[in-house]
């Protein structure tokens, strides 16, 4: 064996104490009688495949130049064993490889490098402690194309740079077992076993192996197979792997399993995450120092070295008396675990400032089984929400298990704007604890709507007692109940049963109340539905199908039909107050008209203790009016509301003429036209000098029975039509000069009943009005009679004599209020027509004859009977008295 203190070449670095230095890669050649390493290893069977290999990789000149060195051989068995798990060297060995398949054979001559130590041993291990060595490998990313400039020379030595920069790669030696072993890690354990015998060669020392040494892998794979790195190892994202596998001379200080195991829960399983990708790269910068250079642990003294990371952190590393390494406030446990890129400490805590992994709360939501939740808002961009530390919001977030039973065909597409909206609507601004949650009060979230010009939207809190009086109450937000609840200082989150969906537009919302189908029917029938779905800032007033009924037949049919439609919507308009009104301003402000998108107001008045809200609408009749029920039903632009009843805007004109056409009266629409009256169905003054204006009639205030075509299935039109003076008549017969109705004192609570305001005039039993006919005829007036038994009502000529009693009656069918002139009049739907009375001549004159006859026989009779009586007393016989005459009775003889 040659001596081994030799001058170094200066580009080798200085061994430790353990090693001597290195010889010279360039020495003098050992002369062809020498006995040298190759003779030694072709002198010996056992060495076959190791020859086969050298040759293959071109190293049989390398090692004849090789002034001392040592070199630890892979025995035959060893090269098999290794052959069955390492692809390149059992198709290195295989004679039916091509050589242009890997000329160069980087990769075998790296492999076999780190077997070549290139002095010779000074002393042979005798005890565990390892020894360390530095190798001929000088790792190089060997995935790269090779050069195409030549070799330096041959033969082909290792050249001093690589991914260790300008340091081999190091190998420990140790002794246990009786035996010498290579390869070992920093504890003595695993390894080479030294099996043979060493042999000293005029250029070298041989030792034969049982098994191949392993060269160091990069990092990544280092920190995979390392045993108290399983954490760091779980959390290492692709990027990260990628980044340490790339990057050379690095020198990591990464914390032991039991250090991540001190973190909050929360943290660790924030960090576990897909999304705690920037978090991980800030912690390993700042266990990473700038990869100058490879910082071993023979490099730390008792004098501090102080090491700046990627991150700009500092790390004092200082070695203490009892040989104990502190590395900044953490020590070191593990030192020097070898890689092809550089060398790992391990430390017994995280090198991080404190507040470092700040919660924020995403990582709440992702330590809380909320994954889900948070990828989908990473993939519509609102990270803002969930990031910050400074604002604080409360967070309605269902937990993993609710959205995967809820089913993701259930909500929009990831990174829609639609899922955008829907995530918005889980947070609301601030932190509201249960202590401030009421049952039916309104809270903002943060979604901004365009529909609210930009505010933002809310949603109902329901609030329940649960009963019994430790239990907390049960919780609903937008009718999604509360499982459960965690808090940090600026986030507060509900977890709940299900997504929050953000109110859906106007007609979507109002379309599944079945008790507004009449009036849903009719915004689409006019074409408002868009109109209304693309009017920012709305409340809605919604009648229920009742209100139709309530407003009239009459009425209803008109605003119903086809030939009404700008009515209706101008009825329509006069519903949507323009702004958004919720509930409790409604009911407990102040405010007393409303703009519509109509265009007049509504005008609102709060009654009774509990302040019940009644609108009056701007037209309409005296004392039209509804009650409103408060529905806060939110949609995309506003809130809908229920409200008792229809109301009319002064725009909408009532006329007589439109309720006749309702009432399918239009032969008596033809009849009061003909009759000079057709004023009156436009609710307009009687033409100038005509018969009715020297008569001092109004347009308005008319209430007209109206047959409907049907009653005149019997009747000869033409030869009505051509009697002028009959057809007056009968048409005077059926108009009924209305009075004005006096509106309720301004100061009056009272309700007005609806169903009965909304007659033209009152339908009692008995009433009786005068007509138009009246004037005329005694047999002018009409009479209501309400039948019993619920049969309904009926109106007649009062004093008529039909036969038996019935025909001059018409049962009422319908009525219908108009709105022209101040509300008063309109039309009353009957079944057949009214035909003026006029009595016959025995009628009209057989009574006075019959009582002057009657009279006369009696008179006869009486001075008959007189006279009868008179005649008896003077035809009766006398008698003479006994005794004669007197004195008198002879004088008067």
């Amino acid at each position: 064996m040659r001596p081994w203190a030799c001058i170094p070449l200066g580009l080798l670095a200085a061994l430790p104490l353990a090693a001597p230095a290195q010889l010279p890669l360039h020495h003098v050649v050992p002369t062809t009688q020498s006995f040298t390493l190759t003779d030694a290893l072709s002198a010996d069977p056992d060495y076959v495949s190791l020859i086969k290999l050298l040759t293959r990789a071109k190293l049989i000149p390398t090692l004849n130049r090789l002034n001392g060195s040592t070199f630890f051989a892979p025995t035959n068995d060893a090269i098999k064993r290794h052959t069955s798990s390492n692809a390149l060297w059992k198709s290195a060995l295989d004679d039916n490889t091509p050589e242009f398949a890997d000329n160069l054979q980087l990769r075998l001559r790296q492999e076999l490098f780190y077997h070549l130590l290139n002095y010779t041993l000074p002393i042979i291990p005798t005890e565990r402690t390892p020894q360390q060595h530095k190798t001929l490998l000088y790792p190089r990313d060997y995935t790269e194309p090779p050069s195409q400039e030549p070799p330096p020379f041959p033969p082909w030595m290792p050249v001093p740079n690589g991914t260790l920069g300008t340091e081999p790669q190091r190998l420990r030696l140790s002794y246990r077992d009786d035996a010498v072993w290579a390869g070992v890690d920093a504890s003595g354990d695993g390894g080479a076993k030294v099996i043979k015998d060493p042999v000293e060669t005029a250029n070298g020392l041989l030792l034969g192996l049982g098994e191949v040494i392993e060269m160091p892998p990069n990092l990544a794979t280092v920190i995979s197979r390392h045993p108290h790195l399983s954490y760091f190892s779980k959390i290492l994202t692709q990027e990260l792997a990628k980044f340490l596998n790339s990057t050379s001379a690095l020198t990591l200080f990464l914390p032991i399993d039991d250090a991540w195991q001190a973190l909050p829960h929360y943290e660790r399983l924030y960090l576990e995450s897909e999304f705690a990708a920037d978090d991980l790269t800030r912690i390993l910068n700042m266990h990473t120092v700038i990869p100058n250079k490879v910082e071993w642990s023979d490099s730390f003294t008792k004098k501090a070295l102080n090491l700046t990371t990627i991150h700009g952190r500092k790390l004092e590393v200082v070695r203490l008396e009892d040989d104990k390494i502190k590395v900044s406030e953490a020590e070191l446990v593990e030192r020097d675990v070898y890689a092809s890129n550089g060398v790992l400490h391990t430390v017994s805590s995280l090198l991080v400032p404190e507040g470092a992994i700040q919660l924020t709360p995403e990582k709440l939501l992702l330590t809380l089984n909320c994954r889900e939740f948070v990828s989908l808002i990473h993939s519509v961009n609102l990270t803002h929400l969930i990031n910050g530390t400074d604002t604080k919001y409360t967070v309605l977030a269902p937990r993993d298990d609710v959205l995967k039973l809820f089913g993701h065909h259930d909500l929009p597409h990831r990174g829609s704007e639609e899922l955008k909206r829907i995530l918005e609507y889980h947070f609301i601004p601030g932190r509201l604890t249960r202590k401030k949650l009421e049952d039916g009060m309104l809270v903002e979230s943060a979604l901004e709507e365009p529909g609210l010009d930009g505010g933002r939207q809310v949603m109902t809190v329901e609030v329940t007692d649960e009963g019994k009086k430790d239990e907390p109450k049960g919780i609903r937000f937008a009718g999604a109940g509360v499982l459960d609840q965690a808090e940090t200082d600026n986030t507060l989150i509900y977890f709940v049963s299900r997504p929050l969906i953000p109110p859906a537009d106007v007609m979507e919302t109002a379309l599944p109340n079945l008790e507004f189908s009449s009036f849903v029917a009719g915004i689409f029938s006019t074409n408002m539905a868009e109109t209304l779905k693309a009017t920012p800032k709305t409340t809605l007033l919604m009648p229920p199908n009742g209100a139709f009924k309530r407003l009239g037949s009459l009425v209803s049919s008109h605003l119903t039909s086809s030939s009404a439609k700008a009515d209706f919507e101008r009825v329509i308009r006069h519903h949507i107050v323009t702004g958004v009104e919720y509930a409790d301003p409604l009911v407990g402000g102040s405010q007393r008209t409303f703009g519509t998108l109509e265009g007049s107001d509504v005008h609102v008045e709060r009654r009774g203790a509990n302040r019940t809200v009644y609108f009056t609408p701007s037209g309409g009749w005296t004392g039209m009016q509804a009650e409103l029920s408060p529905r806060n039903m939110l949609t995309q632009t506003g809130v809908i509301h229920e409200v008792s009843d229809i109301m009319i805007p002064r725009s909408v004109h009532l006329t007589v003429g439109k309720l006749v056409k309702a009432a399918k009266g239009t032969t008596m629409t033809t009849m009061i036209v003909k009759a000079g009256l057709g004023w009156v169905l436009n609710g307009t003054a009687p033409p100038e000098g005509s018969h009715w204006a020297e008569l001092g009639l109004k347009g308005a205030g008319w209430t007209l029975l109206c047959p409907t075509d049907d009653a005149f299935k019997q009747i000869n039109l033409t030869e009505l039509y051509s009697d002028e003076d009959r057809l007056r008549a009968i048409v005077a017969q059926h108009l009924i000069p209305t009075p004005s109705s006096t509106p309720p004192p301004a100061s009056s609570f009272a309700v007005v009943d609806t169903l009965a305001n909304n007659r033209p005039l009152p339908l009692d039993d008995s009433a009786t009005y005068s007509t138009l006919q009246s004037g005329s005829s005694a047999y002018g007036d009409v009479i209501v009679r309400v039948l019993d038994g619920g049969e309904g009502t009926v109106v007649g000529i009062k004093g008529a004599r039909g036969r038996d009693g019935a025909q001059d009656w018409a049962h009422v069918m319908g009525w219908g209020r108009s709105t022209t002139g101040d509300g008063s009049g309109g039309v009353v739907q009957i079944d057949r027509l009214l035909v003026p009375y006029q009595p016959s001549w025995y009628v009209e004159y057989g009574g006075p004859v019959a009582v002057g006859v009657g009279g006369v026989i009696l008179i006869g009779l009486f001075f008959l009977g007189v006279r009868w009586v008179w005649r008896r007393d003077t035809t009766e016989a006398t008698y003479e008295p006994v005794g004669g005459f007197g004195h008198d009775d002879s004088e008067d003889s």
